[in-house]
């Protein structure tokens, strides 16, 4: 990961979206973790904000840590950026909000 120690994460526990729903076209994915779960490193062609509902985690992205919480603005993850996200605590909601049909 270009070498940045901060970002290596490995033997993250992968979730699933515990609900997932569309709202006048934009598809939301909402993840219930525990510490160490998450999304790990990948990317894709469409944009996204996570928002962290409960607990905390964090997102990394080339080179970059940012601690999120329920108090903490949404953040915004560009297409075709790698990046992953973990739980930092049990019970962590976050949810992803994107419009993958728009690109």
């Amino acid at each position: 990961m270009d070498g940045c120690s901060i970002c290596e994460r490995r033997n993250m526990n992968t979730v699933a979206p515990r609900h997932t729903f569309t709202y006048d076209g934009a598809q939301l994915n909402i993840y219930h973790a525990n510490k160490g779960e998450g999304l790990p490193r990948h990317e894709h062609s469409y944009a996204h904000a996570t928002y962290c509902a409960s607990g905390s985690c964090v997102i990394r992205k080339d080179g970059i840590e940012k601690v999120i919480d329920k108090t903490t603005q949404p953040i915004s993850l560009r297409a075709a950026e790698w990046h992953e996200i973990e739980a930092l605590e049990d019970g962590t909601v976050f949810i992803n909000v994107f419009a993958e049909g728009k690109y």
